[in-house]
C-alpha cells in the first residue's frame, strides 16, 4: 500500500459499489479502512456468480485491503460499538438515503458530538437536498438526469456505458473530497460534512455539453460533435474479422498519416468536412473491413497515428503495455481467477504493491486496536 494516508482511520458503512470504491482508494493510499456491514453482510457479497466460499468475486475486488466487521446498528450493543468506532475514526463514508443514519441515532449533530474532527462523507444517489433526495435510483438513472446519456450513442438512441460510470466516478469524487477535507483538517483541526452524490458527479462532467446546448452552431448527438460520432477521424470501425478498431486522429498530422498508411491519401484534406461525415465514415469503414484487426495493427503500429484495437476483457491483462505498468494482477486461484487493478498511480517510480485480500474481524477487536493506537 501507499503511505499517503498512513494513520488515517476510515469507517465505511456503504454498500454495493460507489462508497466501497471510494474507500478502496483510501485503503490503497494507506488508510486503515474498516467496513461496517449489517449482520447479513453487504448484499454485494452474493451479487452475480459466487466463489466456492459463497462470496462474489466482484465483492472481493472492490473491498480488498479492508477489514470487515458486522454490526447491528439497530441494537443497543451495535450502537455502542459504532459509537466507539466513530470516536476513534478520522473519516466516515456512508451511502444511505438521506435521513436513514439519523433515524438510527447517528445524525450529523450526534456524530459531531462523538468526534468533532470527523470527516463525514455522505455519498447518496441524489444528494441530501432537493426534491429527488429520497428518490430511488441506480447508475443508469443518475446518468440520465445528469447528462451522461444525452450525447452518447447514435442519433437514434443513447447507449449505456460499462462499467457503470456514475458508480465509479462518484467513488473517485468522494475520495478526492475526503482527501481535500483531511488536508484542511491538518491545517485547522476542523472536521467536515461532505454531501456528494452520483447525480452531481455526472453533472459535474457536463459543462461542455451544457454549454453546447446554448450554442445553436454546436449540433447534438452524432451530428456536429467530432468526438461523439460525427467525424470519420474519431470513430470506431469494424474490421474484416468482426473486431473493432478505434481512430482518434483529431490532429491533422495523425489523420494524414493514417490516410497514407491506409492507401487513401485523398482522405487527408477531407478531415473537417461538414458533420456528420456519413459519406467519409462509410468510405473509411469500407476500407477498414477489407483487413483483419491483426493486419491493421501490423500496418498502423509503424505509423505515428492515434489508433487502438478495442480489446476484449480476456486480452487486457496480457497486453504488453498493461503488463509493463504492472497494475492488473490475478489475485485469485487457477480455478477461481480474480483480476484486481491496483491504485492507478506509480509513485516514485514504484508500482503499487499487491492489495491484501479483504478480511473479517470482530468489531470489538478493531475498537481495541484503534484505542491502543495500532494500525
Amino acid at each position: 500500500m501507499l503511505d499517503f494516508l498512513d494513520e488515517i482511520r476510515v469507517v465505511d458503512i456503504s454498500q454495493y459499489v460507489p462508497g466501497p470504491y471510494a474507500s478502496l482508494q483510501l485503503a490503497d493510499m494507506g488508510a486503515d479502512v474498516v467496513k461496517v456491514e449489517p449482520p447479513a453482510g453487504d448484499p454485494m457479497r452474493t451479487f452475480g456468480a459466487v466463489d466456492s466460499d459463497g462470496i462474489s468475486p466482484l465483492y472481493k475486488v472492490v473491498n480488498g485491503g479492508k477489514t470487515v466487521v458486522r454490526v447491528d446498528l439497530k441494537s443497543d450493543e451495535g450502537k455502542t460499538v459504532f459509537e466507539n468506532l466513530i470516536a476513534a475514526a478520522d473519516v466516515l463514508v456512508e451511502s444511505f438515503r438521506p435521513g436513514v443514519l439519523e433515524r438510527l441515532g447517528f445524525g450529523r449533530e450526534r456524530l459531531r458530538v462523538l468526534n468533532p474532527a470527523l470527516v463525514y462523507c455522505a455519498l447518496s444517489g441524489w444528494g441530501q437536498t432537493g426534491p429527488y433526495r429520497h428518490k430511488a435510483g441506480h447508475d443508469l438513472n443518475y446518468m440520465a438526469l445528469g447528462g451522461g446519456l444525452v450525447a452518447s450513442g447514435t442519433r437514434e438512441r443513447p447507449v449505456m456505458a460499462w462499467p457503470p460510470t456514475a458508480d465509479y466516478a462518484s467513488g473517485v469524487q468522494a475520495a478526492a473530497a475526503i482527501c481535500g477535507a483531511l488536508a484542511r483538517r491538518a491545517r485547522t483541526g476542523a472536521g467536515a460534512f461532505i454531501d456528494t452524490s452520483l447525480a452531481d458527479t455526472v453533472l459535474a462532467w457536463q459543462s461542455g455539453g451544457l454549454t453546447a446546448a446554448q450554442r445553436p452552431e454546436i449540433a447534438p448527438r452524432r451530428a456536429g460533435n467530432p468526438i461523439n460520432g460525427g467525424a470519420a477521424c474519431y470513430q470506431i470501425y469494424r474490421t474484416r474479422d468482426g473486431r473493432f478498431l478505434t481512430l482518434g486522429n483529431l490532429e491533422e498530422k495523425f489523420w494524414v498519416n493514417f490516410a497514407i498508411a491506409a492507401g487513401r491519401p485523398e482522405w487527408g484534406p477531407r478531415q473537417w468536412e461538414p458533420m456528420p461525415q456519413e459519406d467519409l465514415i462509410a468510405e473509411v469503414q469500407s476500407e477498414i473491413e477489407k483487413r483483419s484487426l491483426a493486419e491493421w495493427e501490423a500496418i498502423l503500429d509503424k505509423v505515428d497515428t492515434c489508433f487502438q484495437a478495442a480489446l476484449e476483457f480476456s486480452e487486457i491483462p496480457d497486453h504488453p503495455h498493461v503488463r509493463a505498468r504492472a497494475l492488473a494482477r490475478n489475485t485469485g486461484s487457477e480455478t477461481e481467477p480474480r483480476v484486481e487493478v491496483s491504485f492507478p498511480a506509480i509513485v516514485d517510480d514504484r508500482p503499487p504493491p499487491a492489495r491484501p485480500p479483504v478480511r473479517e474481524l470482530s468489531a470489538t477487536a478493531v475498537v481495541e486496536r484503534w484505542r491502543s493506537g495500532n494500525q
